[in-house]
């Protein structure tokens, strides 16, 4: 059974990583659409992780839009399954 972490950040089965670099730093550096994107996210991405899904979609030939679509479905998933687990 996944371990439920109740901190700040609520109620949530989702991992809990220490950063390794400074963020705010990094997000600066993300380009303009991604960091619009991250401001209205529903869950507290960091800035190395939405990169990373972010190059990959862009590697592949997609747009700005895909990528934007890649990380709202890659959210909307981590939701659902963190619903599941914490309505157990």
């Amino acid at each position: 059974m996944p371990r439920l972490h109740r901190r700040n950040l609520g109620t949530t089965s989702l991992p809990i990583r220490k950063r390794s670099e400074d963020p705010m730093a990094a997000y600066d550096r993300l380009p303009p659409d991604l960091r619009a994107w991250m401001q209205d996210a529903a869950l507290p991405w960091s800035p190395r992780s939405c990169r990373a899904i972010w190059q990959k979609v862009k590697q592949r030939g997609g747009s700005d839009a895909e990528a934007t679509a890649r990380l709202a479905a890659v959210e909307a998933a981590m939701l659902a399954r963190d619903r599941q687990i914490c309505d157990r």
